[in-house]
This record gives C-alpha cells, structure tokens and sequence, in this order.
C-alpha cells in the first residue's frame, strides 16, 4: 500500500488540482494531509476528497519532525511526499515513482521535476539540471563520483520505504530545511540506495527573484553549518555550484538570452554570498537573520543562544 503525505499551508487553488490528479492515478493511495493553516477552507477540500487530516499547529509544524510524525500514523509501506505546490504530469506518477521499490535495496527515490508554463529561464534551467531526463541508481559506493548529489532527493515529490525510513530515525527535527537531504545521506550510510525514476513526473517550479534566491541560499548554508558531517562524508558544494553556473550559461545562450547573462552572474554572486553567510550564521546577529533567511519563524531565541 502506498501512502501520501502532504503538508499544507495556505492551500490555494492548485490545491485542488493536486487532489483531483492523484485520485485519478493508476495507482490509488491512502491521502494525508498535515494542515497548519489558519483556515478551515483547505481541510474542508482535503476531507472531500476523502483524505485523512492532520492538524498541527503553525508555530509546531517542522520540515522533518511533522513529516515523520506523518510517516509514522501513515498505513502504506511506501510513504510519498508532496507539496502542495506540485501537480502530477500523468495518471502514473505515483505508480511509477513507487516502482523502484521493487528493488529490496531502495531506500528512497525521486522523480522528474518540470517546470511549469509561466517558469522563467532561471527556474526553468534549474530543473532541467538537477532532474534529467535519464534514471539513476546511486548507493555510498557512488560518492566519489557524484559527491554532495549522492544523497540528493527532493520532498517536493518523494518517496520512503517506511521501514528504511523509520530504521534511520525518520526525518531529523529542526532543520532549517534540507530534511530529504539528511534521510538520504543517512539511508546511504545505513546501506540502502536512492533511485531517480525520470519518468515519475510533476510540475514545480518557483519564479524566485535574485534575493529570494540569496534568501533560500542562506538557509542552506546554514543546514550545512548544522549538519556539516553530511559535507565531511560526500563533498562540499561548491564544485557543483560551479557546473550549475556552466549549464545555465549554456543554456541562456543557446537560447539567444544573451541579456540574461549579467542577472546569471547577479545571482550567482547572491547564491554564493548568501551561502558562505549561512555558513557562518553563528556570528551574526538576530536581527539580521531574520531580514535574509526565508524561514523568519524558525530563528527563535534559543536557537541562537544554544549555536
């Protein structure tokens, strides 16, 4: 059986949408949905559609502690997460995002994320990069040639062997964010591999801007700060922020967005800012924190005081 887990907050129409792609999969699921939302609007959709509600409040919803939480009340021995952001491509999404379980060695996998119609070329480059059109199969062995992407995954569109996933502790709480991340270096190195099956699809795609990205960049540097034996175990990030850079270039280029270039370099000098800044968030004040980081309400006094 297979189980999907979608935190919400401020569910807006795609909502819906979503709802109305996955009861129309080739495969049908058990639906949860962890609402931490001040209204009643989303749970009252989510109910129609004949899912199980969660409810948690917004100051105690946590990218890693809520969703093992959910893990845990979950029935399906395959656990997907979504976002409430992403929308199925097809009717075999799920099925085909759970069929690398086959497998007894899988401890997690992912699919292909596209961008949607309105993507700019930013976002849109971004997940031809990191989701390309050809699966893979990477277990600890592979480290040494795909490095920090070893243990990449996304819970945009994700899936769990439940057993694997709960044998590692689940999801580790109070991660700025990168919770998916965490889980697939710790399958990794609990002996388990991750698969990225291409022709699971959804659409996800963010049209940040150039500070967004500075913002979501700091917080990354802080996951890394925090948990810097995932960096320790399969490399630092920045020979891949250099190939990021390369590909976008390229593929501005090839497009004849030659007046792109200057914004590519903007931003690659914000990303790279913003995450050496992350990196060394214990120096800095508060106050400042809270002004570029994308997650304000997850600095609170005492993380702070205990870094």
């Amino acid at each position: 059986m297979i189980s999907v887990i979608i935190p919400i907050l401020s569910a807006g129409k795609e909502f819906r949408g979503l709802l109305t792609r996955l009861r129309t999969q080739t495969v049908q699921s058990e639906i949860i949905i962890v609402d931490s939302s001040l209204s009643d609007e989303a749970s009252l959709i989510a109910v129609s559609f004949g899912a199980r509600l969660m409810k948690v409040k917004k100051g105690e919803f946590d990218h890693g502690g809520t969703r093992t939480l959910a893990a845990e009340e979950a029935k399906g021995d395959i656990v997907v997460f979504l976002t409430q952001d992403v929308l199925p491509f097809d009717e075999r999404s799920i099925e085909n995002l759970a069929r690398p379980f086959d497998d007894d060695n899988v401890g997690a996998a992912y699919g292909r994320q596209v961008p949607y119609p309105d993507a700019s070329p930013f976002a849109a480059h971004l997940r031809l990069f990191n989701y390309p059109e050809t699966s893979s199969l990477r277990s600890i062995s592979d480290k040494g040639k795909f490095k920090i992407k070893t243990p990449f995954l996304s819970n945009a569109f994700s899936a769990y062997r439940k057993k694997a996933l709960l044998q590692i502790g689940g999801f580790k709480g109070r991660l700025i964010l990168g919770e998916d991340t965490y889980a697939g270096a710790k399958l990794l190195m609990a002996g388990y591999k991750i698969a990225y099956a291409a022709n699971a699809v959804v659409y996800h795609s963010h049209n940040y801007t150039a500070f967004q990205e500075f913002k979501r960049y700091f917080d990354i540097g802080v996951f890394h700060k925090d948990e810097g034996w995932i960096l320790d175990e399969f490399g630092r990030a920045e020979g891949e922020g250099m190939a990021y850079v390369r590909s976008a270039a390229g593929y501005l280029v090839r497009r004849g967005k030659y007046l792109l270039l200057p914004e590519l370099a903007i931003r690659t000098a914000l990303k790279f800012t913003g995450y050496n800044l992350g990196r060394k968030y214990p120096r800095l004040p508060l106050s400042l924190i809270k002004q570029i980081s994308m997650q304000k309400d997850w600095w609170v006094e005492d993380k702070i005081t205990n870094r």
